[in-house]
């Protein structure tokens, strides 16, 4: 009998991400707290830029971003952003939104899975993703279990079960 496998991955839904910056701009163009602020929020290339007057109404336009992207089913741990710095007259911040999953916290579920999975699962480090495989669907299904209630600084999801 064949192995069974699963692809453990970290991807951002694009669209969504865009969705959800779109929502936010039309709250801050609308919201009377940012009322003559020249508060914003935008693409810049792959990075998002957000821009105030002040260091807290930049943070504050973070929180409404993040605010759209929970609504839109991205978790925060994807979302990567720096502490407001002052460029000119205005406050920056920028935000990344990470695809992938890294080299060091690929090691991390890997070890994890070593440690603490199943005896017959195995992981390989393919890229920027894992590899899980196993003979049992069941072992695979409880390493899926175990990787969810692991507190991991990654955004995962589970691909091409088979």
């Amino acid at each position: 009998m064949a192995d069974s496998s699963f692809d453990v991955v970290s991807k951002v839904d694009h669209q969504e991400a865009d969705n959800a910056l779109n929502q936010a701009v039309k709250e801050v163009e609308q919201r009377y707290d940012f009322k003559g602020t020249d508060a914003s929020i935008a693409w810049s290339g792959d990075k998002v830029m957000i821009k105030a007057n002040s260091e807290d109404r930049a943070k504050a336009v973070l929180d409404v971003f993040e605010t759209k992207l929970i609504k839109r089913g991205i978790s925060l741990k994807s979302l990567e952003s720096g502490d407001p710095y002052p460029s000119g007259k205005e406050y920056r911040i920028e935000c990344n939104l990470k695809n992938g999953i890294d080299q060091e916290h690929a090691k991390k579920i890997s070890k994890l899975i070593r440690d603490e999975g199943p005896k017959s699962v195995k992981a390989q480090i393919q890229g920027d993703e894992l590899r899980v495989s196993s003979k049992s669907r069941d072992d695979l299904q409880d390493t899926i279990a175990l990787l969810k209630g692991a507190d991991l600084d990654v955004d995962l999801q589970f691909t091409n079960f088979r």
